[in-house]
């Protein structure tokens, strides 16, 4: 059984840290925790203390499905769709759910609860066994997991070749660069990411098509530091 951990120190970057407010993946449970009990109804907030107590109580496999895997189903509607992914994160980490349990989640569940086990990767699983759900987020179309998958567990464990072409896929589907965690130091001096990145350009301009705008964010991000910067 893993066991959960915070995530790593955030950023000094203050529209990174806006845009990250209260995010499940980049945000501790117990602030993610207090966010939902400043903003949830009287009764969406009794419904999660008890899943969390349930989740809390009866953690891992019991029969079929377990306890808490069902109200993963049922965050939305208890909740309001605009914090359930916050609420299945924390009910998750309740749950202690190690890598076999949130791969089972992954396999089984629909597109919200999958995004919901990429948030919580970070808080639950130290090491690389669960890059496979990272890698088979990255493979599908659909935008909302290609983003959750690129939250701090892939900027810790993603291997660069893999890192680099998920950048690439976020320019390609109109993901925002903004979702890529610890984009800005892992971006840094990558020489062979500034070559993909100016021939996706070449390839683009070629067929007539539009630059992404991010494209030149993250190719300006490639750079190496000045060499006065070097020397102090």
């Amino acid at each position: 059984m893993t066991h959960p951990r915070t995530p790593a120190a955030p950023t000094t970057d203050h529209a990174h840290q806006a845009h990250h407010h209260a995010h499940p993946a980049h945000t501790a449970p117990a602030e993610l925790r207090r966010h939902l009990d400043a903003h949830l109804t009287a009764d969406a907030h009794t419904w999660l203390g008890r899943a969390l107590e349930e989740a809390a109580d009866h953690p891992g496999s019991h029969g079929p499905i377990s306890a808490w895997e069902l109200r993963l189903a049922e965050a939305g509607r208890r909740c309001g769709t605009e914090r359930a992914d916050a609420v299945r994160v924390l009910i998750l980490h309740a749950a202690r759910a190690d890598t076999d349990a949130l791969t089972r989640v992954y396999r089984q569940g629909t597109a919200d609860e999958r995004r919901a086990v990429l948030h919580a990767l970070p808080h639950l699983v130290p090491g690389p066994e669960a890059l496979h759900l990272v890698e088979d987020a990255l493979r599908t179309n659909d935008t909302r997991l290609v983003a959750a998958a690129l939250g701090p567990y892939a900027a810790r464990r993603l291997a660069p070749h893999p890192w680099r072409h998920a950048v690439l896929k976020c320019l390609f589907t109109g993901v925002r660069v903004d979702e890529v965690a610890d984009l800005t130091s892992r971006a840094r001096g990558d020489t062979e990411l500034a070559r993909m990145l100016r021939a996706f350009a070449e390839e683009r301009t070629a067929a007539g098509r539009p630059v992404p705008e991010d494209l030149h964010r993250v190719l300006a991000l490639t750079a190496p530091p000045p060499a006065d910067a070097k020397e102090s």
